[in-house]
């Protein structure tokens, strides 16, 4: 495990105290929270947020790439807009959900949780999302399209490769029927590559536990 960047603990207890822990929490899901929760939720709805969009921008070096060759997860980055998923847990099981939440998303501290203004087909709500500053060394700035083809063929980590992420994550948006001509775009350029060449790829798929969700339902 990389060594942490900050002490994640500190941002644990203060999302824990603005949340105050009497309504239920809701949560901003981008990248593999939507196919991948791993917490239990009594809805869902399609959300947009302003100000902020996905990017495949952060360097993953357990998850999905090693330190010798890091893979790619998403961020939330400042700019633009974003669709994805709102999740509503229970009040009862909020504390236990970021305790979950944290030990998946928040073990080296590299994301800044923030509460954000989501625009759903049934209202507004207010929801914790990982967002990624720009001055996080786990940012990776602008790469160029053979880094991310190369990065794609080579960069595996405990739960698989960076391009059986990226390729989950846009079939599970179109699911939704959410665009994302960036992302759709790299996958092309991965998948083109490996057509050229069949003997380089990733590792297979993974198979990941069905989501903790026996009484969630779907509102989209």
């Amino acid at each position: 495990m990389p060594k942490p960047l900050r002490d994640p603990k500190p941002m644990l207890d203060r999302v824990i105290e603005e949340w105050g822990g009497h309504q239920d929490l809701w949560l901003f899901g981008y990248g593999s929270l939507i196919w991948r929760p791993e917490f239990g939720f009594i809805e869902r709805h399609p959300a947009r947020v302003h100000g902020w969009h996905r990017a495949l921008k952060m360097w993953s070096r357990v998850n999905r790439g090693t330190v010798e060759n890091p893979g790619l997860v998403f961020g939330l980055l400042s700019g633009g807009s974003c669709r994805g998923m709102v999740f509503r847990v229970p009040a009862a099981d909020g504390l236990e959900t970021l305790g979950r939440l944290w030990l998946r998303e928040m073990p080296t501290g590299v994301y800044d949780p923030k509460w954000l203004d989501c625009t759903t087909p049934h209202g507004s709500v207010r929801a914790l999302a990982f967002t990624l500053s720009r001055r996080s060394p786990n940012f990776t700035g602008n790469l160029d399209d053979e880094r991310y083809r190369h990065i794609f063929a080579s960069a595996v980590g405990r739960y698989g490769s960076s391009l059986d992420y990226a390729q989950q994550t846009l079939l599970e948006l179109r699911r939704h029927s959410i665009h994302d001509a960036a992302l759709a775009r790299l996958i092309k350029l991965a998948e083109a590559r490996l057509s050229e060449s069949p003997d380089c790829g990733g590792a297979a798929a993974p198979v990941y536990p069905a989501a903790l969700a026996p009484n969630s339902t779907t509102k989209e």
